[in-house]
């Protein structure tokens, strides 16, 4: 059946090529299989996975509508592309593979410029002592962070993560092969996903998931699972960097350093320089940031050799300019004028 017209609101689970997967906030409504009107794009709005819409024209019974308009949102990341996310919680193993602080400390700077509450989860327990995960609790919490310990495979551990979950929406992330996958399939027991192996020759895992999507959780909230990626990048700003790690907050607010633009390396009197753990993860990642920065600096025609598109999930994508002569055809005007030309030089001769 086809009801009236109301004021139909609603979250947008996935895109399916130019369709838009929408879940009512209305009780006993069906998932609707959406459109978006045509003046969406001619503004320059483009819908986005957990965008909250108005839908009109609902019809039920083919489980169809029409995505009208895109509410202000709270929040929005291009990669994954997720609007109005809430918190991002990072699956990392305690073994198989083993945590390696560097690679979280890494995916902890890139959730940090989010600027959204981060937790992390440590899967498989259950292979480590339960000295190992008091190791790594205590240290995650000097670090400024809370964590989960849990195992998917024994079942333990989850009352704590579900009453975190609740309600929020949420960006799960983190490499491959930790179980991340077997997490939100636990978490979401009417859900299947191809979960990846571990490759034994590099103990990472294969990237199953392939596009972002969000999925209805029991308690209430909503889990968005993102493509895994192995490296995420830092923040292209340098001084930048500090405000993302807590330990350097902490510091700063006892004290203040010598010189506002304190880089926290070689200046005297600084405040945030010390014997903490993740001191030689700063300034290795702050050269690093440092020399990216130059090195775009030093090559000012970038810009002019590339040019920038903007896909339908709203990233960038860059393509180089086709400026050279090589790759160009040649027209058929020219092409005309040459045999003209051969054709008199064989009159003449």
């Amino acid at each position: 059946m086809t009801l009236p017209d109301a004021p139909w609101m609603g979250v947008v689970l996935a895109k399916e090529a130019n369709f838009y997967r929408v879940c009512l906030e209305a009780p006993d409504t069906p998932i609707l299989l959406c459109t978006g009107r045509s003046r969406l794009k001619k503004i320059g709005e483009r819908v986005m996975v957990g965008d909250r819409v108005r839908v009109e024209e609902p019809d039920f019974t083919d489980g169809a509508g029409v995505i009208a308009e895109i509410l202000p949102r709270h929040s929005l990341l291009t990669r994954p592309p997720v609007a109005n996310a809430q918190q991002i919680i990072l699956v990392f193993a305690l073994a198989e593979p083993s945590l390696e602080p560097w690679q979280l400390s890494r995916f902890l700077l890139h959730a940090e410029a989010t600027g959204m509450e981060t937790r992390i989860v440590l899967n498989k327990c259950d292979l480590v002592s339960a000295t190992v995960q008091q190791e790594w609790q205590e240290r995650l919490q000097a670090w400024g962070y809370n964590s989960f310990p849990l195992s998917v495979t024994q079942n333990q551990g989850f009352g704590p993560l579900h009453a975190a979950l609740a309600g929020q929406i949420t960006l799960c992330a983190g490499p491959s092969g930790v179980g991340k996958s077997s997490l939100i399939q636990w978490l979401i027991p009417d859900l299947s996903l191809r979960v990846g192996a571990v490759s034994g020759k590099l103990q990472r895992g294969r990237h199953t998931t392939r596009h972002v999507e969000l999925f209805t959780l029991p308690n209430g909230g909503l889990l968005a699972d993102s493509p895994g990626f192995n490296q995420p990048e830092l923040p292209p700003d340098p001084q930048a960097l500090p405000a993302y790690f807590p330990e350097i907050r902490d510091r700063l607010q006892q004290g203040a350093c010598q010189f506002s633009d304190c880089t926290h390396r070689d200046e005297p009197d600084c405040q945030v320089r010390g014997d903490w753990e993740r001191y030689p993860h700063y300034v290795k990642f702050l050269e690093e940031a440092i020399a990216r920065q130059t090195h775009q600096q030093h090559q000012p025609d970038a810009e002019a050799k590339v040019k920038v598109k903007i896909t339908t999930d709203g990233q960038r994508r860059y393509e180089p300019r086709l400026e050279s002569k090589k790759y160009r055809r040649t027209s058929r005007r020219l092409r005309h004028q040459t045999l003209q030309d051969w054709e008199i030089n064989l009159d003449d001769s």
